[in-house]
């Protein structure tokens, strides 16, 4: 009783007291994950002068670094086989660091030939490249370390700073500090900032009630809205060289909490050539190699290795008695509360029986499956943990978050707008023309609840998979609108990682290293352009005028590549018609065919798809006219029921076309000289070079038209014309 009055108390101190120092900026970030450090270099590059970010430990880079996942979470499919989705803004980037510091390091930008993805980064390389990154806009961005928020002042419905206390196993009283800003970007782990400010969010699963989502639950069962996608304590691990590291006995550790450890191999012998999730390449070993030396041939020692795999994952319901027990002794009721809704003091009791399950991963492959296996070189026994962390247990200062609280923003994603109807990722049913940048992903839970094998519930338990919640729900390529980092009522106040608005099951596919950076660069562009306006973020994604200048500057990327907004899939920001497909693409100018992913920019444009594409450009502009009606079809190659009828009549019909030819010919291909006459008929804006001169001997005029240029010319028509800003509800 008397510790958890002194931690009542302290807390209750720490909150109350006027902080030790306060300090004064333009833009405030909390939390220093990966999309933290994002959201600080956007801003930076942008010009934002005082960029204050604080972070509750001293690793920079979330799930790249401090979270140990350096293998990166990236694939979709397409044809039917696994790749990765475009990269793109400041993820691609990261990227190419990681690429780059590999290539330095070990002769080979990607080392780890691991079953789960392409990329891997090394954690504390990865947090020193965070570190060098964020160092290069010192001038701009001062990070605060150690230090977690407890306070959020709110002055009429504003947040106008954070109070943090700095961090220790229990408050203390006078360590504070506050931070004075007219925008808050929240990138904490869990949404601190947003549940302390009193603005409106979800935690754990949403009824059915909430938003109709197929595969929702339609009342609480004993799980309860503590049931979340399970966090996960990796376990990094580099070769010894054949000397025994078997880890000690864990306290909680039972052989039959691990049994399905037991079935398979923990280590295959597989080089990946065949690609990410080939199903020969799968073992506990392999599934997430970061550096696989023995394939590569580098020198002994190189080999690294972590341990993410299901059996580790750590359900946040249905806990053990030790942590409710543990849980009440703080405060009464903790133990039936949400993990968003605890304390950082209470979390990290759930945190540090989740460390000792991972530690029982590794003690049990150590020993019950080596023994079963037989020696062998890539064995478990002959890997430690490594000492990078810095950490008295060799373990990553934070659990691997895969969900937190959503924030209840002006719109929200559901299930029903991205999931797809089968196993071939398409367009998602919704795409909204506010987008912020382009995602997809499969629903991804992992195991979310755990049954306990005998009466005692401090004894062995094997994680389980609810009907709904697992990891084989395949979703469409999607989109993220601006709206959905702007909260629903609150001011001064931006969603910046996992907390944006979207229902728990989009949030599963919507949490990768990518995606997170992706929100980081959205959110920025958006403070930096609410700072400069001194408006506030809801007004300005309200406004056509505004989001459209807001995607131009995230195409166009600000001292790197740009962030893709549509998700095709063979579009990167090195194309030079990257900007013009993006921005005509959210704008509903540039349609993609239903069951095709791919832009095709070399395509030859046929003359019924340009006209399409023109007549939607020329609807963008100042004067544009209603749609004809004829009763009859103006040509005999355009019957009635051809479905491109209404935009070839129109396009004539606004436009100097008489007298009409008695074919329109709409399957043969456009050339330069067709789009030049079509504008020209239409009194719109000629961009130079369509038709003058030659080039070996072929006339301009005659060039076919690919689909790259059709896209670069009607983007400077859009430019020059003065288009009209207008955005579908």
């Amino acid at each position: 009783m008397k510790s958890k009055l002194t931690l009542i108390v302290a807390t209750l101190l720490v909150a109350g007291r006027s902080p030790a120092e306060v300090i004064d900026a333009d833009l405030l970030i909390v939390g220093g994950s990966e999309s933290a450090c994002a959201a600080a270099i956007q801003a930076a590059r942008l010009g934002v002068k005082k960029i204050v970010l604080v972070n509750d430990i001293g690793w920079l880079g979330g799930q790249f670094s401090a979270e140990g996942v350096g293998c990166l979470d990236e694939w979709i499919v397409v044809d039917g086989k696994r790749t990765n989705f475009p990269r793109s803004g400041l993820f691609l980037e990261m990227v190419r660091r990681i690429r780059a510091h590999n290539s330095a390091k070990y002769g080979k930008a990607c080392p780890g030939n691991a079953f789960c993805g392409t990329e891997t980064i090394e954690p504390k390389a990865a947090a020193d490249i965070f570190e060098s990154w964020l160092g290069e806009h010192a001038s701009q961005v001062r990070v605060l370390r150690g230090w977690e928020p407890v306070r959020v002042n709110v002055k009429s419905g504003a947040v106008t700073g954070v109070v943090f206390a700095k961090v220790h196993p229990e408050p203390r009283p006078g360590e504070t500090c506050e931070v004075r800003a007219p925008l808050t970007l929240d990138s904490s782990d869990w949404g601190d900032v947003i549940r302390l400010s009193g603005a409106k969010y979800g935690a754990g699963p949403d009824l059915k009630s909430r938003f109709g989502e197929v595969s929702a639950p339609e009342a609480f069962d004993e799980a309860g809205a503590q049931e979340m996608n399970p966090i996960s304590c990796c376990v990094v691990l580099r070769e010894t060289l054949g000397k025994d590291a078997t880890v000690p006995r864990p306290s909680t550790y039972d052989p039959a909490s691990f049994k399905s450890l037991d079935k398979g191999a923990p280590w295959v012998d597989s080089d990946m050539s065949a690609g990410i999730y080939s199903p020969s390449g799968n073992s506990p070993y392999t599934h997430r190699r970061l550096v696989d030396r023995w394939h590569n041939g580098f020198e002994p020692g190189a080999e690294a290795t972590f341990i993410n795999y299901p059996v580790q994952d750590y359900p946040l319901c249905q806990l053990p008695q030790r942590v409710l027990d543990a849980l009440e002794k703080t405060e009464p009721g903790a133990s039936k509360k949400n993990i968003v809704h605890l304390t950082p003091a209470q979390r990290r009791i759930i945190f540090e029986d989740a460390k000792q399950h991972a530690l029982g991963v590794l003690h049990h492959l150590q020993t019950a499956v080596h023994d079963r296996v037989g020696d062998f070189p890539q064995s478990f026994r002959y890997m430690r943990l490594t000492e990078e962390f810095g950490t008295p247990d060799n373990l990553p200062p934070k659990p691997y978050v895969r969900e937190g609280l959503r924030l209840e923003a002006m719109l929200m994603l559901r299930e029903q707008d991205i999931r797809a109807a089968g196993r071939e990722p398409r367009w998602a049913r919704l795409m909204p023309q506010d987008a912020a940048f382009a995602f997809q992903f499969n629903i991804d839970f992992h195991p979310t609840r755990r049954r306990y094998l005998t009466d005692d519930r401090n004894g062995p338990w094997h994680f389980i998979h609810t009907q709904d919640r697992g990891w084989h729900t395949d979703t469409d390529r999607a989109v993220l609108p601006l709206r959905g980092l702007v909260p629903v009522e609150m001011d001064g106040l931006l969603g910046c990682g996992k907390n944006i608005g979207v229902s728990s099951v989009v949030q599963s596919a919507l949490r990768l290293h990518g995606q997170m950076m992706h929100v980081g660069q959205a959110a920025a562009t958006l403070a930096a352009m609410s700072l400069r306006e001194k408006a506030e973020p809801r007004r300005l994604v309200s406004d056509a005028s505004h989001v459209r200048e807001l995607q131009l500057s995230l195409a166009r990327g600000r001292g790197g590549p740009g962030l893709q907004l549509w998700p095709w899939q063979d579009l990167t920001p090195d194309d030079p018609h990257f900007e013009a497909v993006n921005l005509l693409s959210v704008r509903g100018v540039w349609k993609p065919e239903p069951e095709d992913v791919f832009f095709r920019p070399e395509k030859t444009v046929t003359r019924r798809e340009l006209a399409r594409l023109v007549v939607r450009t020329r609807r963008l502009l100042p004067g544009a006219k209603d749609w004809p009606e004829h009763a009859q079809p103006l040509y005999g190659d355009v019957p009635a029921e051809d479905p491109d009828r209404r935009e070839i009549e129109a396009m004539v019909s606004w436009g100097d076309f008489a007298p009409l030819a008695g074919k329109f010919l709409p399957d043969q291909p456009a050339s330069w000289a067709t789009l030049h006459a079509w504008l020209t008929r239409l009194k719109l804006p000629v961009t130079g070079g369509l038709v003058d001169g030659t080039d070996h001997g072929l006339k301009r005029a005659d060039y076919p038209l690919s689909r790259a240029e059709a896209a670069m010319h009607l983007w400077r028509v859009l430019q020059m014309g003065g288009e009209v800003c207008a955005l579908e509800p």
